[in-house]
């Protein structure tokens, strides 16, 4: 699913990245030329991925992206990662099984792994502009279940992403939207921070809040995604992203 999002929660502007979307100064992000960042989860009719898993790997995928040498500086893709940041931060999570996946994985892009799922990111596109290997891709269908109940989060063991309890969201949308949160934790980062993180292999994780855990988290200061509401869902909060600012001690682990 898509989604339209900027930053909701200022943060403080000392020490942070250039590229970190939190300054003092407003800015208009629907005048630029609007892209998305496509991801696509590989998803067959026998064996699909877990739920959170899914919603996992693809808050990783974003971060994979956003670390990635060709997506700055003067890498193949940075010129295209700029412009996509300069406007409304959208995702676009389309399913593929078989030859479509085969065909996806032939584009550039990065393959990231979890524990059952696999996801697929690609470097920005203009919203008109879709490979149309991608183009043809469905949206919908992305319906996912955990077969079992996941983990309880650790905030000590990595960043935890926060699903806002009030809304009900497709698997495909929940992943459009830990996308954007983990993006706003990597861009609340300094850059030592981003390279402790990184080096870990990205560990975080993602849960439901509970409802009164939801409120204390939604005017916290942390970072949260603000919905547009193009798709399935009203405007609102729908992701908290805590604890980033302590990946900086987080014990090595295998990376994607």
């Amino acid at each position: 699913m898509s989604s339209n999002d900027t930053p909701a929660a200022p943060s403080e502007t000392a020490g942070l990245p250039a590229d970190s979307p939190f300054r003092p100064e407003r800015t208009n992000r629907d005048e630029a030329q609007q892209y998305v960042l496509p991801l696509v989860v590989h998803i067959e009719k026998a064996a699909p991925p877990a739920r959170t898993d899914a919603l996992r790997t693809a808050a990783r995928a974003v971060l994979v992206m956003l670390s990635d040498e060709r997506s700055v500086g003067e890498g193949e893709w940075a010129q295209a990662m700029r412009d996509w940041q300069d406007a409304r931060i959208r995702k676009v999570v389309r399913r593929a099984r078989g030859a479509e996946w085969r065909k996806a994985c032939a584009l550039p892009g990065i393959t990231v792994t979890g524990e059952s799922a696999e996801v697929r990111v690609f470097p920005p596109v203009p919203l008109d502009g879709w490979p149309k290997e991608l183009a043809k891709l469905q949206v919908s269908g992305t319906e996912l279940d955990d077969p079992e109940p996941p983990a309880a989060p650790d905030p000590a063991a990595g960043p935890v992403l926060w699903l806002n309890p009030e809304l009900d969201m497709s698997a495909g949308k929940e992943m459009a939207q830990v996308g954007h949160g983990a993006q706003l934790a990597w861009w609340d980062l300094s850059e030592q921070e981003r390279t402790a993180w990184r080096e870990a292999g990205f560990p975080l994780s993602v849960a439901t809040a509970a409802a009164d855990r939801w409120r204390e988290l939604a005017v916290s200061g942390l970072p949260v995604v603000e919905d547009a509401g193009f798709t399935e869902i009203a405007p609102g909060k729908t992701v908290v992203a805590e604890g980033a600012h302590r990946v900086g001690s987080l014990p090595a682990s295998p990376r994607r």
